[in-house]
């Protein structure tokens, strides 16, 4: 019997078309979401915060823009604001940093997953969607070393194919799937629902 290690936190990464592409993953997943679910999509620094709202209207689960120290809870979506990265730090609180970008990008899907990657270790989820650059692919290949579950959306089927397709070149991604099957496996993973 091959013994699933559990779920403890979920992170995605996103850039150029993925506003739709997270709307079709979060849908699928159910309010009582029994871990944090933690997105960071590129965004222009000058554009409001309307991301939470947009996917809040759309999705059952819970979704907020934290701010500094805000505590981590389960059953709940936290999107990073624009201009800052987000990371997760050892105190179950998510931290907003305002330090250089990274690969062009603030929020870095890169430095979410690095953090989530050393807190949760083997307990991450890691799903890197559509996008222009390579943002997300050294996260990615973070978390596989930790023992962590990795997914990047099909290329094929990706507006902008480039960010999924160079976190499978590092090797590191354990499943590609099309985007309206990510939430859905997602809920498997959490649940347990897989052999």
């Amino acid at each position: 019997m091959h013994h699933r290690q559990r779920i403890q936190a979920v992170v995605l990464g996103a850039s150029w078309g993925g506003i739709e592409a997270s709307i079709k993953v979060l849908e699928r997943l159910p309010a009582n979401l029994p871990v944090p679910v933690f997105l960071a999509q590129h965004l222009r620094v000058s554009t409001e915060n309307r991301l939470p709202k947009v996917l809040g209207q759309k999705v059952e689960i819970d979704v907020v823009s934290p701010e500094d120290k805000t505590d981590i809870c389960p059953s709940r979506v936290f999107v990073a604001p624009p201009g800052y990265h987000m990371l997760v730090e050892d105190n179950a609180q998510v931290g907003l940093a305002m330090y250089w970008p990274v690969h062009y990008s603030r929020p870095s899907i890169d430095e979410l997953f690095f953090s989530a990657g050393h807190v949760y270790g083997e307990g991450t989820l890691a799903v890197l969607l559509t996008g222009a650059n390579e943002d997300g692919a050294a996260g990615i290949e973070y978390i596989a070393r930790r023992g962590g579950v990795t997914v990047a959306q099909n290329p094929q089927t990706a507006e902008a194919p480039v960010m999924p397709q160079s976190a499978i070149d590092t090797g590191c991604v354990q499943h590609v799937l099309d985007v309206e099957r990510i939430g859905d496996f997602i809920v498997e993973q959490v649940f347990g629902l897989t052999q």
